[in-house]
């Protein structure tokens, strides 16, 4: 468990300065998907596809997502995971969204995540240019996605 406390730019528990300002690792992951997300649809730039009100996330999910702006939650955590391991593609991605299905009485196993909602909420960030195709394969984010990920990340801080 990380204690490391960060409070405007100094860490609180060496009283050093962050040198070259706040980045998207010096925030918590929830506080910064949740604004991202609320930027996102802001700028009214990433197209929301007609079928995410009856779509599911998973295979193995139930129900659709409650939340309304649940695409926008997940192209916001897409975008920081790509931020944090440059050249991830939509399998790996599919892993880490996946989770456990309930078999009955069998044994319980994991199960990946939709592949098309992953592939579409990257293709949105694409056309917005905050993320690009890497070379090897995979996805990378462009120095525009950076600019305004660390930019709400500061946003994040001060607001914290």
């Amino acid at each position: 468990s990380c204690t490391n406390k960060v409070s405007s730019g100094i860490n609180a528990e060496y009283g050093e300065k962050h040198v070259g300002g706040v980045t998207l690792k010096d925030v918590e992951s929830h506080m910064w998907v949740k604004e991202f997300a609320a930027f996102l649809k802001k700028s009214g730039k990433l197209n929301v596809p007609k079928w995410t009100d009856i779509v599911k996330t998973a295979t193995f999910k139930e129900l659709p997502p409650k939340d309304n702006d649940w695409y926008y939650v997940r192209s916001a955590a897409l975008l920081r995971r790509v931020y944090l391991r440059q050249g991830v593609g939509c399998g790996a991605l599919r892993k880490i969204y996946g989770g456990r299905i309930n078999r009955g009485s069998a044994p319980s196993h994991h199960k990946p995540a939709s592949a098309s909602v992953i592939r579409h909420c990257l293709k949105g960030l694409e056309e917005m240019k905050l993320i690009a195709k890497h070379p090897d394969g995979g996805r990378m984010i462009t120095s525009a996605g950076r600019r305004d990920a660390d930019r709400n990340a500061s946003q994040v801080m001060s607001s914290s």
